[in-house]
Order: C-alpha cells, then sequence, then structure tokens
C-alpha cells in the first residue's frame, strides 16, 4: 500500500472557530480567577484550610498533568533510543504537548503555595534529603530539557526567513548565524538531552508514589503500598501512548487532517501490554497486602478504586488487545480516553479521595475558584497548541505528489 510522504509543516488553517471561541472563554474566567488569587490570597477563592492544605490544583494541576505529560519522554525514548523510526511523525507534537503540559504544571505549583514568590528557594535553599527536593528539581530541569527538544523546530521555522524590519534589519543576517549556529550544535548534542528527559521523567513519576509512600497511615490502604513509586511510574509510562494517540486524533480534527492511521494502530499496540503490567502489579499488591477486604466496604474510596481499575485499566486494555479497535478512530479515541481518564483518576485517587489530613473536621471540595482555574490553565495549554501548531512545523502533514517530483528533479534523481 503507497503512503502519502509526510513532513512537519505550519498547519494552514483560521485560528478561531466555535470550539476555539469557547475555549477562549474559560480561559479568559481562568485568568480572572487567578487574578484575583494573587491580589487578594489564596484564602479568597479556594476551599483550602489547615485542616485541606490541598486540593485540585495539586491533585489534578501537578499530579495528573505531570502524568499526562508523560507522552513526551515515552515517545522519545520509543523513537530515538529503541530506534523506531515509523513513529518518528509523532515526536514533534508529543514533545510540544509535554512542553506545554510541565509549563503549566509549574504554573500549577505557584497557585497552591502560599508564598509563591519563594518557589526560587528550592534549588538553593532546598533539603537534599526529601523526596519533594528531588521531585521539584527534576521537573525543573525536565522542563528546560523539553524547551531545548523543542527548540530545533523554532529554528528549522525561522532559519533563513529572518526579516525584521526597520533598525532591527540590521541584525538579521547575525541572527540567521546564531539559528544555524544553534541548529548544528543541538544536532551533534540533542542525543544526551533526549537520555536526560528520560532518565529525569522516570525520576520524579517514580517519586512523586515515594512521596505518598511516606505519608503512611494519611493514605487509603487501597493505595498505600511500598510499590506506590513503581505503581506511579507504570502509570506514566501506560498512559504516554494514548496521550499521544488522543492528542493526534483531536488536532487531526481540529485543523481538518486526515489523522495517520496506520501510525497510530501499531502505536496503540504498545498500550494493552503496557497496562496488563501495570494491572498485574496493582491487583499483585492488593493481593499479597489483603486490601481487597476494603472492596466490601462500599464507601467512597472502595467505589473509587473500582471505578479506577475497571473503566481506567481493564476495559480499555481489552480495547487496545483488538484489532477492531486500532483500525477505528472512533473506538481508538474511546480506548485511549479511558486508559488517560484510568491514570488520571489514580492520581486524583491517591492526593484527594485516600489523602485524609490528621487533623480534618470535615470534607473538603473545590471551589468555584479552584475549578475555574483549574479549567482556564487546561484552556490556555490547549489554545497555545493550536497557536504553535500554526506558526511552527510541528504537525506532519501530505505533501503533494507534484511537489516532491519536482524537489527530486532539482537535485537530479529524474533524468
Amino acid at each position: 500500500m503507497m503512503h502519502e510522504p509526510l513532513e512537519p509543516r505550519p498547519v494552514k488553517t483560521k485560528f478561531f472557530t466555535p470550539t476555539v471561541i469557547f475555549i477562549t472563554i474559560l480561559a479568559i474566567n481562568g485568568i480572572i480567577w487567578a487574578l484575583l488569587r494573587f491580589v487578594l490570597g489564596i484564602g479568597a477563592v479556594t476551599n483550602l484550610d489547615n485542616q485541606h492544605p490541598w486540593g485540585i490544583w495539586i491533585g489534578i494541576d501537578v499530579a495528573a498533568g505531570v502524568a499526562l505529560a508523560a507522552g513526551g519522554f515515552t515517545t522519545s525514548a520509543l523513537v530515538h533510543i529503541f530506534h523506531r523510526e515509523d513513529f518518528h511523525v509523532l515526536v514533534r507534537p508529543a514533545i510540544m504537548t509535554a512542553m506545554l503540559g510541565y509549563t503549566f504544571v509549574a504554573l500549577g505549583v505557584l497557585f497552591d503555595l502560599g508564598r509563591y514568590y519563594n518557589i526560587w528557594h528550592v534549588p538553593i535553599m532546598g533539603n537534599s534529603t526529601s523526596v519533594l527536593f528531588e521531585v521539584g528539581i527534576c521537573v525543573m530541569t525536565y522542563v528546560s530539557t523539553l524547551y531545548v527538544e523543542f527548540f530545533p523546530v523554532v529554528t528549522e521555522r525561522f532559519m533563513g526567513r529572518v526579516r525584521m524590519g526597520g533598525i532591527l534589519s540590521k541584525l538579521n543576517r547575525a541572527v540567521d548565524k546564531l539559528l544555524r549556529w544553534i541548529d548544528a550544535f543541538l544536532v551533534k548534542t540533542m542525543f544526551f538531552f533526549i537520555i536526560l528527559g528520560v532518565v529525569l521523567s522516570c525520576l520524579h513519576q517514580s517519586s512523586l508514589g515515594t512521596l505518598m509512600m511516606i505519608a503512611g497511615h494519611k493514605i487509603h490502604p487501597l493505595w498505600q503500598t511500598p510499590i506506590a513509586p513503581l505503581l506511579f511510574l507504570l502509570s506514566a509510562i501506560s498512559v504516554g501512548f494514548p496521550m499521544v494517540i488522543m492528542e493526534s486524533l483531536i488536532a487531526s480534527k481540529s485543523f481538518g487532517l486526515k489523522p495517520e492511521m496506520d501510525v497510530l494502530a501499531k502505536l496503540g499496540r504498545f498500550v494493552g501490554p503496557l497496562l496488563a503490567i501495570y494491572l498485574g502489579f496493582k491487583i499483585g499488591d492488593m493481593a499479597v497486602r489483603g486490601t481487597y477486604v476494603y472492596l466490601s466496604d462500599l464507601s467512597l474510596p472502595s467505589i473509587m478504586w473500582m471505578v479506577e481499575v475497571l473503566f481506567g485499566v481493564i476495559i480499555p486494555m481489552r480495547m487496545f488487545f483488538w484489532d477492531k479497535v486500532l483500525q477505528s478512530r472512533p473506538l481508538l479515541l474511546i480506548a485511549s480516553f479511558l486508559a488517560i481518564f484510568g491514570v488520571f483518576i489514580f492520581r486524583f485517587n491517591v492526593f484527594i479521595i485516600a489523602y485524609k489530613p490528621p487533623y480534618s473536621f470535615g470534607a473538603y471540595f473545590p471551589s468555584i475558584g479552584e475549578i475555574s482555574i483549574t479549567v482556564g490553565l487546561i484552556s490556555i495549554e490547549i489554545l497555545l497548541y493550536r497557536i504553535l501548531a500554526i506558526i511552527f512545523p510541528v504537525v506532519s502533514q501530505p505533501v503533494k505528489r507534484l511537489a516532491v517530483n519536482a524537489k527530486y528533479k532539482v537535485q537530479g534523481v529524474f533524468r
């Protein structure tokens, strides 16, 4: 079967659509609440208090956000470390999604910190024996690494096209030379940043589990386990490819492009075994510790655990083992969404449902301000994805055969 050649190019489409307008409204609402949070203080817009020191800004924006941005390191590892070049068309969108995701994870931490202006203390005054210190340093370093990995896309877009006007036009040649030097440098050193990114991701993904493991009796027994670091790492690895698949399918629909179903179907074949491994450790841990007894108690934690495992692991795992699902765009999207939901609800359960502060006298429920800021951050991330895809050569698109033939004729391939 012949396939059209693909190359990454800026997407030619209008920015505003009815859906984008709605997302923009959500983003503006989030920005308004964010301003209120920084002007009036954290207590003015949240339901957080001394009994409930963290809420959805940590459980969703940070803990779940870090996991859902795992497509960057999993796809990079698959293509550049395991040399699966047939998935190369997915690397740039995956890196860009991870870059935006981790950027907004950092912003989520800023919203949650009472003294957010002291966040720069972490690398200078941090406790080097603290798990949270390790998470902070790894995330800060990985965010920088993701921007480095994305920068070749920037140089590709502007090399030979630096056309600043006015007095700045004198700098055009110098800027172009600088871009070419940076591009050549990154070509020679990119392998280092790719390996560094994979290592850093494995470190902080697992350390989030360590952070909750040392919480001891504050975590419900269904999630309090000595293998929490392993489960957090496996959940991040298993959700990386579904995130890439869902992002690719939704982006192609939004931009009016044909999805690369053959590539996405092959990528989907990795997901079933990864979910099976994750499920095996999860069920095995429950059997060894005997925590299955808590499932007989129809409480909120037991119900949420069953929802997490049934709808977020077992059902999507079965779907990814089914060829009919892999060949169907709607079914593949549903399977990917369920896998993402499973990891999302796993992190939400651990940080919100399972965590019980020792001096809590009531239940926590997020305020309108907390929800608005969380939705606003996600909306801004979506808008930035669309902007970057329109400006930079990120999304791979078919190349017209006439253009390809003309290119080869110039090079003397056709005689």
